[in-house]
Order: structure tokens, then sequence, then C-alpha cells
């Protein structure tokens, strides 16, 4: 349809515009300058706040490990049923939701793009069965990488341009958009039921250590010239003193630096971020690690913000998820995924009234009000890790509101008040600082240039939100700004109104981005392209797999709702 917004509160920061009032076009799904307004839907948004439809860079939504989170979690799905309506369908699950209600509740909220960071690339299809499954958001989904056997081998003899080729044949044979870094080399020392200890701590068997690993896949991605940076999950993850760890991390890719653009992303860098050698001493880091980024322009985090609730950790850190097994006494699963990943999964509980978990809570929100600039740390719990991806709307309270800081800040732990950072921070985030860590900032670092804005040529997903920023202070009235961001009054995606004051009305597809690096190894993605693979590669594959090679490649048919970016190699 053809659609106008007129007169709302225009927030729309990768086009410098805060708050002005302005009319939004829309037509056959994308955001043109103005048209006649002849057979055009008129939306009047007077008094209402309008952003680009959320993205999220980091949500753990479809896949085996979120399969088997489900399975795991049977009392979760007491929580939240959603009965079947007219076009929408019945789902369970609170931390680990099904796939319809997942897609339904995020677009409730004003969300049209997420990113699942975790995919081995064994099971992905049955990732992308799922993707394809979770309806009205745009999908994408990055593999694991970081202790892939081959990339060990190549990194470890120094054959970067190999390596980046295999990288690049992986991307595409799993139609995957960014390289996963889990813990490098951490996981497949879990083989040998054992973990690095820091970044210089060599992998067994091979020899290499984290800090090559994190180096030569920064290097590749930079080869492959892939839209998004390396993704990291950093090593000794949830360990008192690991925000070194962190701070040596990011550091030690920054000469290799070519281009203004990120080099890496730290995600859920608030599990990254503690001080002390116990858990009796632990305490945040978050100063130091916001000042290193503050410094530096080659980085960007995600917060992994923590809230009190009852939620389900997943990860591909076997050996962090078998600590929080044994610090927890929760039922778990640990699981090596051939020679490729590994994982883990452990229900879990946040207590206010615990010392390390207050402590966490207050180090997410830390990193975000201590990094100056917005640009480079982006909201996300690390779902459901943290927290569970609908307690988006509380979190932006906390940001924008240091009253709704301080009302918390008084139920927690008494320790860990008194050690918060939190009463020496007055900053309070503006409605156009929201609109950049909720969506704008997180679609310039995945290198979506359709995405995160509203200029002319932009998808057309727009978020409408009931607030008025003349009459309401989202310091005192963080309620206000709670409610709203909890249910879109219009949410719009690629020109559909998809939802209405909370209600799903009606249920497009969505799309599946993924990388098609344009090499003549992969001639163009064909299914058929094996025959100028190594003969090696297939040789290892029948020693060390449960599929053959052949079965192994997704051809891009497979997918129903493919949208493919090509990009050219920088040799």
């Amino acid at each position: 349809m053809n659609l106008i917004i007129k007169n709302g509160f225009i927030y729309d920061p990768l086009n410098g515009i805060d708050g002005e009032i302005m009319d939004i076009c829309v037509r056959n799904g994308r955001i043109v300058e103005d048209f006649n307004e002849h057979d055009t839907r008129v939306i009047d948004a007077s008094g209402m706040t309008v952003m680009p439809g959320g993205v999220d860079i980091h949500t753990h939504i479809a896949g085996s490990e979120v399969n088997s989170g489900r399975l795991l979690r049977p009392e979760d799905h007491v929580y939240d049923v959603e009965p079947r309506k007219t076009i929408t369908r019945s789902g369970v699950g609170r931390s680990v939701p099904s796939t319809f209600i997942t897609g339904y509740r995020y677009a409730r909220m004003g969300y049209t793009m997420i990113c699942n960071p975790s995919m081995p690339p064994l099971e992905a299809r049955h990732t992308h069965e799922e993707l394809e499954d979770t309806p009205i958001v745009d999908k994408a989904t990055f593999p694991l990488l970081g202790d892939w056997w081959f990339v060990l081998e190549h990194l470890r003899n120094g054959l970067i341009k190999e390596c980046a080729e295999h990288v690049a044949w992986m991307i595409n044979a799993t139609k995957g958009y960014a390289i996963k870094i889990v813990n490098p080399g951490g996981l497949e020392t879990w083989g040998f039921g054992r973990n690095v200890k820091d970044l210089d701590d060599p992998v067994p068997n091979f020899g290499i250590t984290p800090r090559e690993i994190i180096r030569g896949l920064c290097l590749v991605n930079q080869i492959i010239n892939l839209p998004h940076t390396i993704h990291v999950h950093t090593n000794r993850l949830g360990q008192p003193g690991n925000y070194i760890t962190t701070i040596e991390t990011m550091d030690c890719v920054k000469d290799l630096a070519k281009t203004e653009r990120p080099l890496i992303h730290i995600t859920h860098c608030q599990f990254s971020a503690f001080k002390g050698d116990s858990w009796q001493n632990m305490r945040s880091g978050a100063e130091e690690i916001a000042k290193y980024v503050n410094h530096h322009k080659h980085v960007t985090l995600d917060m992994g913000q923590v809230v009190f609730t009852d939620t389900t950790t997943m990860t591909a850190d076997g050996p962090w998820q078998y600590t929080l097994y044994e610090l927890s006494g929760n039922k778990w699963v640990n699981h090596d995924v051939e020679v490729e990943t590994s994982s883990g999964i452990v229900p879990f509980k946040y207590r206010r009234k615990s010392y390390v978990h207050a402590t966490m809570w207050s180090i997410g929100l830390e990193l975000a009000l201590l990094v100056d600039d917005p640009w480079k740390i982006y909201l996300t719990t690390d779902h459901p890790n943290g927290a569970p991806f609908t307690t988006y709307p509380k979190i932006i309270s906390w940001l924008m509101s240091e009253k709704a800081r301080e009302k918390t800040l008084k139920k927690i732990n008494s320790k860990a008040r008194a050690k918060s950072l939190l009463p020496s921070i007055d900053r309070e985030y503006s409605f156009y600082e929201i609109a950049i860590v909720t969506r704008a900032g997180q679609a310039k670092a995945l290198g979506l240039k359709n995405k995160g804005h509203l200029g002319a040529g932009a998808d057309a997903d727009i978020a409408i939100y009931n607030i008025d920023p003349r009459e309401i202070d989202p310091s005192k009235g963080y309620k206000a700004v709670r409610r709203a961001f909890s249910r879109a009054t219009y949410t719009i995606k690629s020109g559909e109104i998809v939802a209405r004051d909370g209600e799903i009305v009606k249920v497009p597809d969505g799309k599946i981005y993924w990388v098609n690096p344009e090499l003549p190894l992969l001639q163009k993605g064909s299914s058929s392209s094996h025959s100028n693979i190594p003969p090696d590669l297939r040789r290892k594959f029948r020693e060390y797999w449960t599929v053959e090679f052949d079965n192994y490649f997704i051809p891009e048919k497979y997918l129903r709702i493919s949208a493919p970016i090509r990009i050219e190699v920088r040799w």
C-alpha cells in the first residue's frame, strides 16, 4: 500500500533527525521522498514518537541449541501462553519462546530485524528452518567458526588466503552473515577436558593461541569484506578478573585497521567485565572497558544486560556452561558438535539479593552509560542469557531515567549497591540515543544500508510509539516510557502494518539475509560448485563428519525467503 505517516516526532539518527515533526512517505515497501496522496492510507502520528524498526544484533532465537532449551524447560512453557487467533498461531515459552510468538513479540515492540548469533555449521539447516518459521521480522544468522578445525589448521600454518577462501565457502554454504567466535580456542580445548587460561594459552593438538585465532579471523574478515566485523564472545567469559582479557582482546587487533570501519564487536560485554579474583570480591570492570572504548575507534560492544528474572542460559561456550552448572546445581545440557564447536544450556534465575547477580545488573548499565558514544554500544540482553528480549522496554527506562535506576538500586544486595558505580552516574539517554542503541547503531554495525533509518530508499520498517516527547519527561515518566516501548502503536514492516496497539494484524514472512562472497570457487553459490573443492576437504568430511560433504551445502533455492547480499572479495 501507499502510506503517509503525518506529524510524528521523527528520530532518525543515521540522517541526523532529532525529534523533528515530519511526514514519512511509503510506496512499494520503501520510504520515498513524496508522492501524490491519492489512494493512500494516512496515519496521523501527532503527539507520537516515530523511529525506524528496531534491530537486535544478538539474540538466540533459532536452531538446535534453542530447541534443546525448549525441550529442557517444560516449566518455561506455562508462562505467557498465547492462544491461537484469527491470523496468529498459538505458542508458549517465556525465556525460550516458540518460533511463532518470537516473531509476534518482537513485532509488538516495534522490532523488525533480528540476528541469531550462534549457528553450528553442521546444524545450519535446522537453524534456517526455524528462522523461516519465525514470522514478520527479517533475520540473519552467524556461523560459529572460531574453533572450526579447518580454520585452526589454516591459521596454524599461516595460510591466511586459504583460510579466507574456506571461510567464504562456509559463509556461502551455511547461508550465514558474519563470523562468530566463541571463547576462541577454548571450545577445542574443552574436548580435552579443560579451558584456555588466557589469550596466549596454546590450544591442544594445534598449538595455536586464542590471540592468533582472533587476529587471523579479523584479517580473513577484511579480505572477504563481510558487512559486519568479527563477532566475539571473549575468553574467560563469566570469570572474575576477565575484564583484563576483554581489553586485551580488543587491543590485539587494533593494528590491523585498514579503514575507519570497526574491526571487532565484543558481544554481551557485561559478562566479560568482571574485576576481582573470586566471587567474593568480584566487582565491576565497566569503567576500564568504557575508557578503552572511548579512546579507540575500532571496537563496538553490546550490553548483555541482566534483568532480575528466571531465564535460560545457552551458549556455544561449553566449558563456561559446565561451570555454571556446577555453580547453580541446575539441570544442564552440554554438547560437542563434531569438529566444529560445543554448546551448553543451564536454567538460571537472577536474584536481586545475590551480590554477584546484582553486580552484573549494575555492570551492564554502567557500560552503556560510561561509553560516551552510543554508536559504540547497543542494547541487548544476550537473549535469553541475561533475560528474555521482552525486557527491553524495562532496560530502556533504566537508560533514560536515573530515578528508575535508583528505584531498583534500593532493592538489590546492599554490598553490591555500595560498590555500584550507578549512583555516581547522572547521565540519562535521550530518545535520539535510544534510537541509536536499539536500531540505527546496530544496523550500521551490521552493514545493513537499507535498515535502521527513515531516509529515501530504506526499507519501510517503522515503529510508532504513543509517547509525546514534549509532554513526557522520561526521567520522571519512566513508567510511561516502559509502557510505550512494550506495545508499539503501529509496527510497519516493508510498508505493511503488522501490529497495532500491540495486536498482530498481519503476518508476512520476513526475509533471511545472508552473504554471498563472489569467489570463483563458489561459482555464484551454485549447489554444483563442489567440483572445485580440494579432494582433501571431501576426505576429511568423510572421516570426521556424520554427513557427506555434498549434503552439507545449503542451496539458495532451499531458502524460501532468501535475501542474499553479494560482495566482492578484497584479495
